[in-house]
């Protein structure tokens, strides 16, 4: 929950609302406003708050009745947890908070938003049918594998064990499915592994749990996964057939609908093509072999991918939470650290929000205060929210901030390298703070490393330091993120490093596949 204050306070809260409401994220945001008999005079600090946020909300309130304030605030928080998770606002002006009113508790109101969480159980039967003799079918999953709970997630590995069915997942549903998972593909989209994006370019039968088809998935509409059947199972009935047909609808709640399938299947024996299976997945072994995040290494220069690397292999198996910030870093976390459990990722997907890894990272420390948490961020972005060291020094909140500075808004760069010509426009950073000395003077720990050779000494201070540490990890200025699939291709045209196996390198450096 958030309270802001009125006017600017409610328009400084748009950007996290349309955050939340693209990344399903259930919060409830209290804004004040003027007094009821002001609103529309234009009075100092009055904004349309309910205007302005109706867009960017599952669904907002103007409460100008203190007795009817407990009422909505019971119904908001329903409607922010309830179905697909998202924003909601309540604005209150300053006379009804003043005011006395009459108490209405949770057990004396009954919502009226009630979505459908029970699946349909012939669409059910139909994908069960479909599952038994498909030959290269993939699990596309999504954040709301994760949003539906942990049952969910345990629904989900058990039926993707015991089909044995290769699963890949979005950004936003990392950890629905462990890492290290036998049929584990890896992460899909713009910036996936090759194996995934090809296993969703190639299939027969795609099964689309909790997932919405976004543009960073599908590249071009027209060429994504051509000839395969689609089932589609999301408790909000807007995402089906939005962006992609589907053969079988099924709205309902993620865990309900898996929980379905499994019994279903059970009950007809639990088959499988196994001969068309054995196939498929010795395809995959051929793409997977290509081995996509292959870089050159360096023994003078920081690579981003290597330290991610080492971040990983020294965290692994600690009681660890993930935050980042938007950009390349982002990417290589997403690929090069592993999780094996969901709700431990925390990123901005949908609307990429510079900024947002720094106060999540600090959200999810005091939720979790004896846990590991580190916000993988890039220099500009850390920068947008960097006064937020001060709220880490005041609560003491051990949090750490691994900075991998490129000393470049490294995916502007790339693209402007890429696909704009190499006319390159505000992308370098020529005054940038001394982040140790930024560091002390918020009275908190500053670390430097530059040495490939110092790296692990340098992680290591920083996960045993006991208090709020930044790390300036300095990394190679140009490194580019691939795989990668440019905007507007197939799944199957993607570019690829030059340390990866076959294809013919551009010169830009980038292999074509």
């Amino acid at each position: 929950m958030a309270l802001v204050t009125s006017g600017p306070g409610a328009t400084n809260s748009v950007t996290g609302l349309t955050d939340a409401l693209m990344d399903s994220i259930p919060i409830v945001v209290l804004t004040g406003q003027v007094p009821t008999f002001m609103i529309g005079s234009d009075a100092f600090q009055e904004a349309d708050t309910v205007g302005i946020t109706r867009p960017c909300t599952k669904h907002n309130w103007l409460v100008k009745d203190t007795d009817r304030l407990a009422q909505t605030l019971h119904e908001a928080f329903h409607v922010a947890r309830s179905g697909r998770p998202g924003p909601v606002l309540v604005d209150i002006p300053k006379d009804v908070q003043f005011a006395t009113g009459t108490y209405v508790g949770p057990t004396d109101h009954r919502p009226r938003y009630n979505p459908r969480r029970s699946p349909d159980l012939a669409a059910i039967a139909a994908l069960v049918e479909m599952m038994e003799t498909a030959e290269r079918p993939v699990f596309y999953t999504g954040g709301g594998v994760i949003n539906s709970g942990p049952e969910a997630s345990r629904l989900l590995r058990e039926l993707v064990d015991a089909t044995g069915f290769p699963v890949t997942s979005t950004l936003m549903g990392l950890g629905a499915y462990p890492a290290s998972g036998r049929n584990w593909l890896g992460m899909l989209g713009m910036h996936g592994l090759y194996e995934a994006n090809m296993a969703m370019h190639g299939c027969d039968l795609m099964i689309a749990v909790g997932a919405r088809f976004d543009d960073r998935i599908t590249g071009r509409i027209d060429a994504f996964s051509p000839g395969s059947r689609k089932a589609h199972i999301d408790i909000d009935p807007s995402s089906i057939n939005k962006v992609i047909r589907v053969d079988v609808p099924i709205v309902a709640d993620v865990a309900e609908a898996l929980r379905a399938i499994l019994d279903l299947w059970t009950a007809r024996g639990r088959q499988v093509n196994r001969e068309g299976l054995g196939r498929w997945h010795a395809r995959i072994a051929e793409w997977r072999a290509r081995d996509c995040l292959a870089y050159r290494p360096s023994s003078t220069t920081i690579k981003p991918q290597y330290a991610l690397q080492r971040l990983d292999a020294l965290t692994r198996g600690m009681d660890r939470y993930i935050c980042t910030e938007v950009g390349q870093h982002q990417m290589w976390a997403a690929q090069f650290l592993t999780f094996e459990e969901p709700n431990r990722w925390m990123t901005s997907g949908g609307l990429g929000t510079m900024g947002y890894g720094f106060p999540a990272s600090i959200g999810v420390q005091l939720a979790h205060p004896d846990s590991l948490v580190i916000n993988v961020a890039g220099e500009a972005s850390w920068l947008m929210n960097m006064q937020e060291m001060g709220t880490a020094v005041q609560y003491r909140l051990p949090v750490k901030q691994f900075i991998l500075n490129n000393e470049r808004l490294g995916m502007v760069r790339q693209w402007q390298q890429l696909l704009h010509g190499e006319r390159y426009s505000h992308s370098w950073s020529e005054a940038l703070p001394d982040f140790v000395k930024l560091a002390e003077a918020f009275g908190a720990k500053g670390i430097l490393c530059r040495d490939p050779a110092d790296l692990d000494d340098a992680i290591m201070e920083m996960i045993r330091h006991p208090g709020p540490v930044i790390f300036d990890c300095v990394v190679e200025k140009h490194e580019n993120c691939f795989p990668m699939i440019p905007s507007g291709k197939p799944h199957n045209e993607m570019l690829l490093g030059e340390a990866s196996t076959e294809g013919a390198i551009r010169a830009d450096g980038a292999v074509l596949v």
